[in-house]
């Protein structure tokens, strides 16, 4: 776009190159594997670069081309990659900034399938790591050595919402020619911009609120780098086949129409809750970067546009007490993901983060008793009633 617009308005205009066929509102989907060619010369063009045409959906096509742009405007980056899946963009960018004998440091407490990439399928291919607390800036300095390559985090983190200063992170990673590498996917570009603090590439699970809507798995990476978007796409992408489809495409872009008012309500729902949990006599230990006792609240006010709407908290009682809290809730659904228009809760040590070590969970920030909760788009008051009642049932 030639003009910078707004973030509300980029969401439904940004990465347009003008009319759409037979003067449509919306765009097409463009729902091909394989696009022809004129002639040989065409051939060549095209796959020469000399030529923005399309060879085949798994190397680009119109639909997702759109979506990238739109994601690229909205972190500020230069280019974006589309992925089958959240999990498929992170797995391509690390493997893409790492070889064998290098290393990465991961923040401590992360998504389980990256936590279980990065400690379990990265080993495999002889690439180390480390999973510190990156909160600690000085304990970031004293692990960094000459193999490791990228710093790896997702800030606000999952489950326990800890906030790492972007900033001050890529102040120690430049000085060391690391590459920092942000999973955006709780803040969304409407509340945090890794790229212009610093970070060399921005992740999304787009299955979250970029889609807001529960009906689509996609993931995406940006950057400002287009010779490493290039060689992410043709390199990693391609050659790894987690390409997203056009028609997820599409409904991602019609996610994204609405992400700014959402992300909006989503956070006043969130502040809302948050301030009924922190004084609910069975509950302890909230976390929400809104709270102003939340240890990461300064630095969340100072990186970031606003909250978001993920909240954790602990109930003062057993793990066996958890589940009959989660278990006793009507109108909040039980589910892994997150982002949707619907409130939905889960415990991570049973679900998203079964794979960190039952017996080590302390060290991870974790406990049994934790509970993850997104605050979806209903009634703030429909929902703290459904909690209010199912807390008072255990």
């Amino acid at each position: 776009m030639d003009k910078d617009y707004y973030f509300d308005t980029k969401t439904i205009h940004a990465g347009s190159t003008g009319k759409n066929p037979n003067n449509a509102l919306n765009p097409p989907i463009f729902q091909t594997s394989t696009f022809v060619f004129d002639d040989i010369e065409h051939v060549e063009e095209v796959m020469s670069f000399q030529s923005n045409d399309y060879v085949y959906t798994r190397g680009n096509n119109p639909t997702l081309r759109l979506f990238e742009n739109r994601m690229a405007e909205l972190e500020k980056g230069k280019g974006a990659v589309a992925f089958a899946s959240g999990m498929a963009a992170i797995s391509s960018v690390l493997f893409s900034l790492l070889k064998p004998k290098e290393s990465v440091i991961a923040h401590r407490t992360l998504y389980g399938s990256s936590y279980n990439v990065i400690t379990k399928i990265l080993p495999e291919y002889n690439i180390d790591y480390k999973m510190i607390d990156l909160t600690d800036i000085n304990k970031l300095k004293s692990n960094i050595d000459e193999n490791t390559k990228v710093i790896y985090f997702e800030t606000p983190s999952n489950p326990d919402l800890s906030i790492i200063d972007i900033k001050k992170v890529v102040e120690v990673a430049k000085a060391k020619d690391i590459k920092v590498v942000v999973d955006n996917t709780f803040a969304t570009p409407y509340f945090q911009n890794p790229l212009v603090l610093g970070a060399d590439v921005v992740v999304h699970s787009a299955t979250k609120y970029i889609c807001g809507h529960g009906d689509v798995v996609g993931g995406v990476a940006i950057a400002k780098d287009m010779d490493y978007i290039h060689y992410l796409k043709f390199d990693y992408m391609c050659e790894f086949g987690g390409v997203m489809s056009p028609f997820d495409a599409w409904l991602l872009l019609r996610g994204l129409k609405t992400l700014g008012i959402r992300m909006r309500q989503h956070e006043k729902n969130a502040m809302e809750i948050a301030k009924f949990l922190k004084t609910h006599p069975k509950i302890r230990n909230v976390k929400y970067p809104g709270l102003e006792n939340f240890n990461g609240h300064d630095i969340a006010k100072r990186q970031m546009n606003g909250f978001g709407a993920m909240i954790s908290f602990e109930l003062n009682g057993s793990f066996e007490d958890t589940k009959e809290f989660v278990e006793s809730l009507e109108l909040i659904q039980l589910a892994v993901s997150l982002g949707d228009c619907e409130t939905l809760i889960e415990l991570p040590v049973a679900m998203t983060h079964r794979g960190y070590p039952r017996d080590k969970l302390e060290e991870f920030g974790l406990t049994e008793s934790m509970v993850r909760l997104s605050v979806g788009l209903e009634d703030y008051r429909d929902i703290i009633e459904d909690l209010n009642k199912a807390l008072s049932a255990i």
